[in-house]
């Protein structure tokens, strides 16, 4: 048998700051994705809303701004255009359109060219439609879109948000029973489209939510929810319990 001495075991570790350093790891890079997340959530609603806005004042500008005489365009005389120039004419000239037509003369060329346009075939109609679509819009006593319902659409059990665009009039209303509601069912995410069912009053559920917070529940696929009356009422007791704290 050999004296030499047996060999000191190697630890079951060689690394003892190994599994903590995995771990400080796997921190920073869960703090650098959410900090990055939180970046794109802030940024991409701004920059989106910025392109946007941006193009629509390009397109504008493109399409109004060569109407405008040479020699009263200042972008003639200077050595960089002029970003919504467009926009201006725009605006400026709907409120000449607006104040020359409140005249008599205005009102006159404006029957006179209702006249005209009332005897074209098939013109009439889609004016007609227009015509009634930005009244009902832009009247400020218009019920329009002012109140957010849930429906039960498109199968019993099954419920969807709708807006009621008035009540029912006309030969609709003649042939169905009394208090029938017009309401508009917005596609998602595009809500420039839907379907539009005649319901009766007592069959809606009127919610609390304005019609903005409805459009957003809509446009986000339920994603952004707007908070409960109850919820509300206990953030505005709590915020209203923090402003008096503070003073």
């Amino acid at each position: 048998m050999s004296d030499r001495p047996d060999p000191p075991a190697m630890p079951a570790n060689p690394l003892p700051g190994a599994p903590r350093r995995t771990g400080f790891r796997a921190s920073v890079t869960a703090r650098l994705r959410a900090y990055f997340l939180a970046g794109v959530l802030i940024t991409a609603p701004i920059g989106l809303t910025m392109y946007l806005a941006w193009q629509f004042i390009r397109f504008v500008d493109t399409t109004v701004t060569p109407l405008l005489p040479h020699r009263y365009n200042p972008e003639t005389y200077l050595p960089f255009s002029i970003p919504g120039l467009g926009v201006i004419m725009v605006v400026v000239g709907l409120t000449l359109v607006g104040f020359v037509t409140a005249g008599f003369v205005g009102r006159f060329f404006l029957h006179v060219s209702e006249g005209i346009l009332s005897r074209m075939p098939v013109v009439r109609s889609v004016y007609s439609a227009i015509k009634q679509i930005f009244e009902t819009v832009f009247k400020s006593q218009s019920n329009a879109f002012k109140q957010v319902v849930l429906v039960e659409f498109p199968c019993p059990g099954a419920w969807s948000v709708g807006f009621i665009s008035g009540d029912t009039q006309g030969e609709v209303h003649e042939t169905l029973q009394a208090g029938m509601a017009n309401v508009f069912i917005p596609m998602t995410p595009n809500i420039t489209s839907g379907y539009l069912v005649f319901v009766a009053k007592e069959r809606l559920i009127p919610l609390t939510m304005t019609v903005e917070e409805g459009l957003k529940l809509v446009v986000s696929i339920g994603i952004v929810s707007p908070p409960g009356r109850r919820q509300q009422e206990l953030l505005d007791l709590a915020r209203s319990n923090g402003a008096q704290a503070a003073q």
